[in-house]
């Protein structure tokens, strides 16, 4: 195999590679290994998220090596505690497979789930439910408790006097026990999830005296830090319409350009860097172009484009400045969005879904003024005349 394309591969989008890059790479050139990345079915859609991990695993099939799909639906019941200050609610198993019940047609978008080099999609409940508690208390031997409490999250619960419950310790331990189950040589996720990696890892190694490779891709994040295209009403999923989509990307901010090249295309990324420096606005419509196509086929992609020129580019509403802004969206948005009232309005701005000028809004007798820009949600943004 090319080792220009395995040097690729391990290297665009990625965080980091573990125990070594090296290593991981002559494998790869000396067989085709079996690699795996678990999605925890908590909501029904597939997110901008998971997209980052569909292209990784995309790439790694297109090198002819075998994917697998993990559908978490044992894990998922307990939830991923994972940057959670909080206790996540349990799901049921019938909450999880409904969750997960259009997933496979969502990858496929990106998965060839067919052909000479089908991805296999696998649910973890397959060998979890089948553990007793003597094979519980053989697993859980080989991890300490000071392995687990050093997380963050669970160090700041600590501090707050937040409880962890004890399923959330185990949490780490059913998921890593998914790579002893499925015996792989890589595990992909994201750079979040290195704890959970390295639990597998310290397990495959503990009972099966083999290595697994870790893979950590980077997050699609903000400068502050924060997700893009997950937050509470600027969500993008992949069950979503090529339009909305489109729209969506085109609210990302200026400094997300270059990393959402890279983590959400296929595209040269040459000069990538300059031509955002040089212009911006052109970058970030070649960039919804691009994964829209890559999603929705060219045609759809260049109705999307237009759409979007003729909804926001084109159309210019007019803003009342003289009321509260809950108001204003509430009267002159709803042919935009499918906000109803001025209920609606607040409940967004409440969300933190509303900014002015980049900022978040969360009061809802706010004024805007002349030349304002008022973004809601993730595809409406609009200037006041």
């Amino acid at each position: 195999m090319n080792m220009n394309q395995i040097d690729d591969v391990l290297t665009r989008g990625v965080a980091q590679v573990l125990p070594d890059k090296a290593g991981l790479a002559k494998i790869m050139a000396r067989k085709k290994i079996t690699l795996y990345q678990g999605f925890d079915p908590s909501m029904p859609s597939l997110h901008l998220g998971n997209f980052v991990g569909l292209m990784k695993l995309r790439a790694f099939q297109k090198l002819g090596h075998h994917v697998i799909f993990l559908v978490g639906d044992f894990t998922g019941m307990i939830g991923d505690p994972t940057d959670k200050l909080a206790t996540r609610r349990k799901l049921t198993r019938e909450e999880v497979l409904e969750n997960a019940k259009s997933w496979k047609a969502q990858a496929s978008k990106l998965l060839d789930f067919a052909g000479n080099n089908p991805a296999k999609i696998i649910f973890n409940s397959e060998w979890t439910d089948k553990v007793t508690f003597k094979d519980l208390i053989e697993i859980t031997s080989n991890i300490t408790v000071q392995q687990m409490i050093e997380r963050d999250m669970f160090q700041t619960r600590l501090k707050e006097n937040k409880p962890i419950y004890l399923h959330e310790f185990l949490y780490p331990i059913a998921q890593g026990y998914d790579c002893v189950a499925m015996n792989v040589d890589l595990e992909i996720g994201g750079s979040d999830q290195v704890f959970n990696m390295l639990i597998g890892r310290a397990l495959m190694k503990a009972l099966k005296n083999r290595e697994k490779y870790i893979l950590a891709t980077k997050l699609l994040v903000d400068k502050d830090g924060k997700k893009v295209g997950k937050t509470t009403g600027n969500a993008l999923f992949l069950d979503s319409t090529p339009d909305n989509f489109y729209a969506g990307i085109m609210s990302f901010p200026d400094e997300t350009i270059a990393l959402s090249f890279e983590l959400l295309t296929e595209s040269d990324l040459t000069g990538i860097e300059d031509k955002i420096a040089q212009n911006p606005m052109r970058e970030k419509k070649r960039l919804a172009f691009e994964i829209v196509k890559l999603l929705w086929g060219e045609k759809l992609a260049l109705v999307a484009q237009e759409n979007f020129k003729k909804t926001f580019q084109d159309r210019k509403p007019e803003y009342n400045v003289e009321v509260p802004i809950a108001d204003t969206l509430a009267g002159t948005i709803s042919p935009y969005t499918s906000l109803a009232s001025i209920s609606d309005a607040k409940r967004l701005i409440k969300q933190n879904a509303v900014e002015v000028n980049e900022q978040i809004i969360i009061d809802p007798t706010f004024r805007v003024k002349s030349g304002d820009n008022i973004k809601v949600g993730n595809k409406t943004f609009l200037k006041v005349k």
